[in-house]
This record gives structure tokens, C-alpha cells and sequence, in this order.
């Protein structure tokens, strides 16, 4: 039930900001909205700005929550980050979409769009990190390059959603993902990587692991 109530309120909240603006929705507008007196607010909310952020919160959640499913899975490693690369790539593809409710609530507010894409690129990170430590851990990949090959990934995929794809382009997008994944994969398997001592080991952070 609480659980319940305080998604609602997120719920309300995000749908008065997309309407209303950030600046223009008051504390009043959500408990009326939400059919909630402001006492019932505040026992989940300081103010306006904890309700903002657990709807960012909640959105970035909801951007990663294909991929979180993934590296929850039970797959062997190796196919975990190709599901895991393929399903960022394909999203990377359709990133206007992805993205056009997140212009709508903050009405195209830069800083709040930055703010909102950094933390879904946080979490796709972290979650990146947790599928090839499992890799290193069960010894399928060679942890002298997973740190450099990891931050390697992250940035190419990050260009790639930037590139404007056209019509003509377009047909070669499948060839140049599924090429990007094998680059990826097979470069950080035992099997096909020539070790390098100057490239520190992989390993995850305290914070990571908890």
C-alpha cells in the first residue's frame, strides 16, 4: 500500500510537470491531482524537489530496465554482453523516441536533459561492469583489457547514438551493430586477446559490488 501511494504520487507529479511545467506545479496541484491531502504528500516528500527527483529517478529506471533485465539473466557471460550490447545498440537507433518523453516533461531544459542522461548512462555503465566482471570472474574474459575495452564500448556507443541516420544508412545499421558487438566480445575473450601487462585488471569498485 505504501509502495502504491507514493508510485502514484511520482505518477501524478510527472504528468502535472509534462502539463504544467516544473516551475508552474505546486505541492497543492499534486495532492489534488493525486486526490491525496498534502499531510499524505509529506510523509513521502520533503518538497517539490525529492518528488522531482524520484520522478527522474524513475525515469532512468524505466530506460534501463530492458538492459537491467539482461544482466539479471542467467545467460553464460558471453552471451549476456552481446544480448546486453545488441539491445543498447537497438535502442541507440530509436534514441528520439526513447528520448521524447523526457523532452516533453522537462520542455527541452538542457540541463535537466544532461542531468537525466547521465544517469541513465551511470546505470547502463554499471550494469555493463557487472556483466563482464561475471565474465572475468568465471574466467571467459581476460580481465587485462575488460577496463579498456569496457570505457571503449561505452564511448562508441554514445557516438553512435549521436550519428543522423538516413534512409540510405540505414540498411547498413544491422551489418555495423552486429560487427561492433563481435569487435567487442571477441576482443576481450580469453581465446582471442594478446594480454598487455601495462593495462591495469578490471575489477569493480566496493560501491559497485554493493
Amino acid at each position: 500500500m505504501v509502495y502504491k501511494t507514493r508510485e502514484k504520487l511520482i505518477e501524478v507529479a510527472r504528468q502535472l510537470f509534462v502539463h504544467k511545467g516544473l516551475e508552474n506545479t505546486t505541492m497543492n496541484d499534486i495532492a489534488n491531482a493525486s486526490e491525496k491531502g498534502r499531510r499524505t504528500i509529506y510523509t513521502y516528500f520533503k518538497n517539490k524537489k525529492e518528488i522531482y527527483n524520484a520522478v527522474l529517478e524513475r525515469e532512468s529506471d524505466d530506460m534501463v530496465s530492458a538492459l537491467k533485465q539482461v544482466a539479471d539473466s542467467n545467460l553464460e557471460p558471453e552471451l549476456k554482453l552481446r544480448k546486453f550490447l545488441k539491445i543498447r545498440l537497438e535502442q541507440g537507433t530509436t534514441i528520439g523516441s526513447s528520448f521524447s518523453a523526457i523532452k516533453a516533461l522537462f520542455k527541452f531544459d538542457i540541463r535537466r536533459m544532461e542531468r537525466i542522461r547521465r544517469m541513465v548512462h551511470d546505470k547502463e555503465y554499471a550494469l555493463l561492469r557487472s556483466i563482464l566482471a561475471e565474465g572475468v570472474q568465471s574466467g571467459v574474459f581476460d580481465d587485462s583489457k575488460v577496463e579498456l575495452f569496457s570505457r571503449f564500448a561505452t564511448r562508441c556507443i554514445q557516438g553512435m547514438d549521436l550519428c543522423e541516420i538516413d534512409s540510405e544508412s540505414a540498411q547498413y545499421t544491422p551489418q555495423i551493430q552486429s560487427a561492433f558487438i563481435d569487435f567487442i566480445t571477441e576482443g576481450i575473450t580469453n581465446n582471442t586477446i594478446i594480454k598487455n601487462p601495462n593495462i591495469q585488471p578490471f575489477k569493480l569498485s566496493q560501491n559497485e559490488i554493493t
